[in-house]
């Protein structure tokens, strides 16, 4: 992801004035000229589906570029020199050595013009590390000139944006984030620190970088930009004020970065949760955003996207996590087939088998002395209102789906909390808008709604709702049983997903099967099995939501009137498949890598690792755009 703002200070020989616009005038411009770019190509999705990877800040000032065009007309691009009628373009190594020059103007306008010249230009960014320009542009971090340190760090900004690695170590290997921090701690001003945070964000799209991020960077972005700029009080006298608004593009890279590493392993997660301040501030500034109804933004995005990779695992990861736990017997036990008397997603209760879920009939939290804060705020029903607030007002797709998989990873595991936001949803009638979701256009948020789903329905209330009420978008999302039905063409992972959500809404219960039977969902599966081009995956997935259909005795005259017979519900042989966890194999979070125990069939995982590091960009742009500019 790249944005290119106007007026980019490089010293007195380019000409260029300072930039025009107030503090208050940021957010317009920041939303205007901002530009996204995936480096990532199409074949980032071949394991994975799902997960977002998060945008890399780039940054290209259009006064580099207006001063370039300068400098053809005659004027000198470095140094006071008078204009030279044979004046010539720098070659790099000579940019490069420049770097060194004693006099500060020179090397601003170096690191200014190296910018440029990085800009969209990967050979050029591999020219500039191998020439050992890197290390020199780490060093002039530390330079006490603003327009010293300020080109420097955009030259390297640009020099980290993209898909080669080795130029994100080179930053690191040289002690980059330390001097970055550095910079961070002492400077006061929104330029720099725009330019600082983005360029950790881009360098936070590589593994190797993470926990150095984690552990040296972290704290300094709390206590330099998420807390003070946030609008988040700890003793709060004022109500909720967006006061972060002149601050949303710093705060928004800010959050690019923490996105991206709370998707490295655990010890990332439980070091961003304990963090002072960390997760209130973020929670604070989602609730001005979906307050002033500006919930498609990309630090909407970054702050929900965050708090669904912290909510991972959760339930084993916080402290004295064990306190918390609830037996595993009879948690999948739902109603088995007796009155229903629901409105859509918020009726009463019907008869049947009771489960985990079904003890208390509604949520009832625990009392606290003290309200909630830090990583007890994942938790709440104040964050699952929040989440469903998106849900219902947001159409930025990455948002959808990251909140679904907030919700799905709350709902995951036996714990107390679990159950009780199972129910919160339900009472709060965010069933019936998740369901909806099951139609959107973009098959990433089907994905994740299809798994909140199934884990809202460990709920008996929710399965009974869900199943009656949620079954029709599932079935249609299915591959067709005939040429003639529409495919929405969907990718494996997805349709495994779907097949998992519909087996856990009929294995107890028997409404819900003849609800999947009326809606011609049986001849779908059988046209899985016996297709012969469908994958593995998913015909073992549609052979085990027709084994658990024929375990209903109720359902077997029914289905032989149909003509069908014992045979088609027998479990079918297939190739074999890889072992991994029961729900979701193919997008097993790559955190603890030799980790395979556990609930993980009940988890969303975490964002997907490919060529540009564990992130959360969308791949569904790759390849499209590499960085779009407008001027502001």
């Amino acid at each position: 992801m790249g944005y290119e703002d106007g007026d980019y200070p490089m010293g007195m020989d380019y000409g260029t004035a300072k930039r025009a616009a107030t503090p208050s005038d940021m957010r317009n411009r920041y939303l205007r000229s901002r530009s996204f770019d995936d480096p990532l190509g199409d074949e980032a999705v071949s394991e994975s589906g799902g997960y977002y990877w998060a945008p890399l800040a780039q940054q290209e000032r259009a006064g580099s570029l207006a001063s370039l065009i300068s400098a053809r007309r005659g004027t000198p691009v470095l140094g006071n020199a008078a204009p030279a009628e044979n004046w010539r373009q720098p070659e790099l190594p000579e940019v490069i050595a420049m770097l060194s020059y004693r006099v500060d103007a020179v090397r601003a306008n170096a690191a200014a013009f190296l910018q440029h010249l990085c800009f969209r230009n990967d050979k050029v960014k591999s020219e500039v590390r191998r020439m050992k320009g890197v290390p020199i542009l780490v060093e002039l971090l530390d330079h006490p000139k603003k327009e010293v340190h300020l080109a420097a760090c955009g030259a390297l900004k640009n020099i980290a944006y993209g898909s080669d690695a080795e130029n994100k170590k080179a930053v690191r290997n040289c002690d980059g984030v330390p001097a970055l921090v550095r910079l961070l701690r002492k400077a006061r001003d929104i330029d720099v620190n725009e330019v600082i945070t983005g360029t950790l964000w881009n360098l936070s799209s590589h593994d190797a970088v993470k926990m150095d991020i984690v552990n040296q960077a972290v704290p300094a972005l709390c206590d330099e930009i998420i807390l003070p700029h946030s609008g988040w009080d700890r003793q709060p006298d004022e109500g909720l004020k967006p006061r972060h608004l002149e601050w949303e593009g710093v705060l928004t890279n800010t959050a690019g970065c923490l996105r991206n590493v709370s998707s490295e392993k655990r010890e990332a997660r439980e070091k961003l949760r304990d963090c002072s301040g960390l997760i209130d501030s973020v929670v604070h500034i989602l609730q001005c955003e979906v307050d002033q109804k500006d919930v498609n933004s990309k630090l909407v995005e970054n702050c929900v996207c965050l708090l669904r990779n912290l909510s991972f695992q959760i339930h084993r990861e916080i402290p004295e996590s064990g306190r918390f736990l609830e037996p595993e017997t009879g948690i999948s036990g739902t109603s088995n087939g007796g009155s229903q008397r629901s409105n859509c997603f918020g009726g009463r209760r019907g008869r049947g088998r009771r489960n985990v879920d079904s003890i208390s009939a509604d949520a009832e939290y625990p009392k606290r002395d003290t309200p909630a804060k830090g990583y007890e705020l994942l938790y709440q029903p104040e964050i699952v209102r929040l989440y469903l607030s998106l849900i219902r007002e947001c159409t930025n797709p990455a948002v959808l789906e990251a909140a679904a998989g907030a919700i799905q990873n709350l709902c995951a595991g036996r714990w107390m909390y679990g159950r009780l936001i199972r129910a919160t949803v339900r009472q709060e009638k965010g069933l019936s808008h998740i369901a909806e979701k099951l139609s959107h256009e973009n098959e990433h948020v089907v994905k994740a709604v299809s798994g909140s789903l199934r884990n809202l329905s460990l709920d008996s209330r929710n399965n009974e709702l869900i199943g009656k009420h949620a079954m029709s978008d599932l079935v249609r999302n299915l591959p067709p049983a005939s040429p003639g039905d529409t495919l929405r063409g969907f990718s494996s992972d997805t349709v495994v997903s779907i097949l998992q959500t519909i087996n856990e809404l009929v294995v107890d219960n028997v409404e819900s099967c003849r609800r999947l039977r009326e809606l011609q969902g049986v001849e779908r599966l059988v046209a899985i099995i016996r297709s012969g081009a469908r994958p593995d995956r998913e015909v073992k997935a549609s052979s085990s939501v027709l084994q658990s259909l024929w375990t209903h005795r109720e359902m077997r005259k029914p289905l032989e009137k149909d003509g069908w017979k014992k045979v088609d519900f027998q479990p079918v042989a297939t190739r074999s498949v890889p072992k991994s966890n029961a729900y979701d194999d193919s997008t097993l979070p790559l955190l603890d890598k030799n980790s395979r125990t556990g609930d993980k069939r009940e988890m969303i995982p975490l964002d997907n690792l490919g060529p540009d590091g564990y992130s959360t960009i969308d791949r569904r742009e790759a390849g499209k755009v590499e960085n779009l500019s407008y001027d502001p």
